[in-house]
């Protein structure tokens, strides 16, 4: 009875985890000085992590020196760097993508160690016996980890399937596979036409917003906070063109970044802290963060015309 109980406990807990969607993948990446089989902490390795999806660059940390726990019978570290591809937005295919992780330590000459986790994370809690009269309960499958003892720069490259993303049309453009003056004289245009939307009315700027899914337009409108920065100075200038940098990256995408500095910065950046409005000013930050990023990922489509594609 009790064999025939647990069979059935099995093929429960199996069927379930057989209709489990995945509705997310998470990268976990840690650099670190310590032993996290022994320790219940580490000490994480300070330097700069960037984070690439389907060779676009999507993130910039700067990891700090700091004591970390190391949690759970895994021994699993805190991450120094966590990667949600639920949050990727638009650089996420609807299929198979490749995150990459590059970290460079502040000292290139101290051994140290890096860990890559990943897991699915599924719709659905299955529950397993890993040990007589325990049962596990989880969201999560494929879990794995690749740890590595390393001296300098150290790179971690995964595939994974992000069925739960969205099929956009630009991602079944062609690959960008060369660029021409005509090319880079039209992208510097939309570098600078995007500077050009801070000013009032900031009709161009509203356009742009209204797309975001994250940005509740009226409320900003409202609490004019655009209004608000430019009236206290606040100016936006982009990378002139003998500045701007193109990255090709193999895949419709083409990356638009300054050569030296981000691709978009404030004319005074002292102007903004004297917004006194603490809303305000967090309103008006974010908004700028938004509209001028880093840089920008562009797409040729099919009549030749480039687009911002996030």
């Amino acid at each position: 009875m009790f064999n025939m109980a647990l069979s059935l406990f099995l093929l429960l807990s199996w069927c379930s985890l057989a209709t489990a969607g995945v509705v997310n993948v998470e990268f976990k990446f840690t650099p670190f000085v310590g032993d996290p089989s022994k320790a219940d902490q580490v000490e994480t390795m300070p330097g700069t992590a960037s984070v690439f999806i389907n060779n676009v660059q999507v993130a910039e940390q700067e990891v700090s020196r700091k004591e970390v726990p190391v949690l759970f019978e895994e021994r699993e570290i805190a991450p120094a760097v966590w990667v949600p591809a639920q949050s990727l937005g638009p650089a996420l295919r609807k299929g198979k993508n490749r995150v990459r992780i590059e970290f460079q330590p502040s000292d290139s000459t101290a051994p140290y160690r890096a860990q890559l986790r990943w897991a699915s994370v599924t719709d659905q809690v299955t529950k397993t016996e890993d040990a007589p009269n325990r049962i596990r309960e989880t969201n999560q499958s494929g879990e794995g980890v690749d740890d590595r003892k390393a001296l300098g720069r150290v790179i971690f490259e995964r595939e994974f399937i992000a069925d739960f993303a969205s099929d956009l049309p630009w991602h079944h453009y062609p690959p960008v596979t060369a660029l021409s003056d005509k090319d880079r004289q039209e992208l510097a245009s939309l570098v600078k036409e995007r500077a050009m939307t801070f000013k009032p009315n900031f009709g161009g700027a509203y356009q742009i917003l209204k797309n975001n899914r994250n940005i509740i337009l009226a409320d900003v409108k409202k609490l004019k906070c655009l209004d608000k920065a430019y009236a206290a100075g606040v100016r936006i200038i982009a990378q002139p063109p003998e500045k701007l940098d193109f990255v090709i990256t193999g895949n419709p995408e083409v990356v638009v970044q300054g050569k030296m500095g981000e691709l978009f910065k404030p004319l005074d950046p002292k102007l903004f802290d004297s917004i006194t409005d603490d809303t305000v000013q967090m309103c008006a930050g974010m908004i700028l963060s938004v509209l001028y990023p880093p840089r920008f990922v562009v797409v040729r489509s099919p009549s030749g015309t480039w687009e911002v594609a996030y």
